[in-house]
């Protein structure tokens, strides 16, 4: 009688999310069903927590060879048969590594993520792109099944073992049966209701080829909270105006999330017989000009820490009883240039003059009545934005560069385009804001201000403004700024000096 089959399964999991557990499950599973099983791990450093692979073989019947199987200890390309990775990335990772073929693997994956530090640090949006590498398992695995497991763990309140236990048992790839998969869990003794209710969900996407749930409203359709705002906008564009628009309205009041539109439409209007460019153009303008105006503050990042709902996912995270004490503490950094921010113009200008730089560590416990008030007065400050010395800041450069987008962008839509994404450069706060800063002034003075003086706009220009783009948005930090450029970006956060003409104003246009 020939011998069975030798299936390999590999988990790909970070530190701390169940991988060992799993695979301890899995290998009670296999000998309670009487079949001769391996695991191995193999313990690695990543940039988010450790990742950890555990490799198991198994057989697909009962061994009943006397001499027992030759098992690998480690896997090889080519040659697994399942892969089940707990994070997206991961899943990338595994075919990357060429362990996933189409011949003969089956991926089971979340679509959760956990960003790598790589992505973090990135000035723009640094993700990976998500779909595309659901759209490249489809290619390189036999069969994939994607589900969002994460989210199955906050629903049960359970661990990623048990989701991953439940896909793995749902794709039909384990030579038993759920009735031994659940016994295992019970007899693991912790957390056995919630960890079967997560492995009966997960079960039960991957007997359906569950992937990504379906969009509960039309991806194109703008939230129906922001239609009042948007009606007078082209269709393409009313899902990014959209949501811009109640950003605004959240961000300070009505009257932003108007006036955001109204330059909205005031950019379509210059365009009268608009092409495919046009349209790119509009909608990347729609998306940074609301960031831009909701620029981050103390008094926004007090209202946002001091929201019902954050409170709640906080306690959701902690995985918090209803009769649970939950304490949260607030790290902040605050500088002279955090503080003069918030105040009105001439008081601001006056203590940067007169403090010299420094920073103050505070630790707010937000959860308490005292650290609560404290918050929420700073939050309090919000309809006093529009007098404090940063809003007049943000509102010169950002006419400025309003002003250049509705001159030339019309006529040349994909110079335009870059122009629109030029504000991604200012990010951050204190250092990060200064680099960003003069990144933005150097990137300004060496393409707008030349288009503004009347230079020919063509393909060449293009390019050359996008590398100009991109290389300000990969630099590394500038820890030494040159002479020559240090001195213009006090003028973000000190008074104008007495010879020279503020950047908002026509004459001097560079910000």
């Amino acid at each position: 009688m020939p011998n069975p089959e030798i299936r390999t399964l590999l988990i790909a999991a970070l530190g701390g999310e169940g991988g060992g557990v799993l695979a301890d499950w899995l290998v009670l599973c296999a000998r309670q069903a009487g079949l001769a099983v391996q695991a191995t791990s193999v313990p690695g450093v990543a940039q988010r927590t450790g990742a950890t692979s555990y490799y198991l073989e198994f057989s697909t019947a009962p061994w009943t060879d006397p001499q027992p199987p030759v098992l690998a200890l480690s896997p090889a390309p080519a040659r697994v048969d399942v892969v089940v990775a707990s994070e997206l990335l991961e899943a990338a990772r595994m075919m990357e590594r060429g362990f996933v073929t189409p011949e003969r693997t089956v991926l089971v994956a979340s679509t959760s993520r956990v960003y790598t530090t790589f992505e973090k640090m990135q000035p723009h949006d640094g993700r990976y792109d998500a779909q595309r590498v659901q759209d490249l398992s489809s290619v390189l695995a036999r069969r994939s099944i994607w589900m969002d497991m994460a989210n199955i763990v906050q629903t049960h309140r359970t661990v990623l073992s048990a989701a991953m236990f439940g896909a793995l048992a749902g794709s039909g790839v384990l030579p038993w049966s759920r009735a031994v998969c659940e016994q295992v869990i019970q007899a693991s003794g912790k957390g056995v209701q919630a960890s079967l209710a997560g492995f009966a969900e997960a079960y039960d996407q991957a007997q359906h080829g569950h992937s990504m749930p379906a969009p509960e409203q039309d991806a194109d359709a703008p939230p129906p909270d922001a239609v009042r705002f948007t009606s007078g906008l082209p269709q393409a564009m009313r899902t990014l105006a959209g949501h811009g628009a109640l950003r605004c309205l959240d961000y300070q009041d009505e009257q932003l999330a108007r006036d955001y539109v109204d330059r909205l439409q005031a950019l379509v209007a210059l365009s009268p017989e608009p092409g495919p460019a046009h349209l790119t153009l509009w909608q990347e303008t729609a998306r940074h000009l609301a960031l831009w105006v909701c620029y981050e503050d103390i008094i926004r990042v007090a209202d946002l820490k001091t929201r019902p709902e954050r409170y709640a996912q906080v306690r959701q995270e902690a995985r918090a009883g209803s009769g649970d004490i939950v304490r949260i503490t607030e790290h902040f950094k605050p500088g002279i240039e955090e503080i003069a921010s918030i105040l009105p113009g001439a008081l601001g200008h006056w203590l940067l003059r007169r403090c010299a730089p420094r920073h103050w560590s505070l630790h707010i416990r937000s959860s308490s009545l005292w650290g609560y008030l404290m918050l929420r007065s700073l939050a309090a400050l919000r309809p006093w934005r529009r007098r404090t010395l940063r809003h007049a800041q943000e509102q010169a450069v950002r006419d400025a560069w309003w002003q250049a987008l509705c001159q030339l962008a019309p006529h040349h839509p994909e110079w335009g385009t870059v122009l629109a994404r030029l504000p991604q450069v200012l990010k951050g706060y204190g250092e990060t804001q200064t680099r960003g800063r003069l990144r933005y002034e150097k990137v300004w003075s060496a393409h707008v201000e030349p288009a503004l003086r009347g230079q020919t706009i063509g393909s060449a220009e293009t390019a050359a403004f996008l590398e100009a783009l991109q290389s300000a948005l990969s630099d590394l930090p500038e820890r030494h700024p040159s002479p020559a450029t240090s001195h213009r970006t006090v003028l973000w956060l000190q008074p104008q000096a007495p010879d020279r003409a503020p950047l908002s104003t026509a004459k001097e246009t560079s910000p």
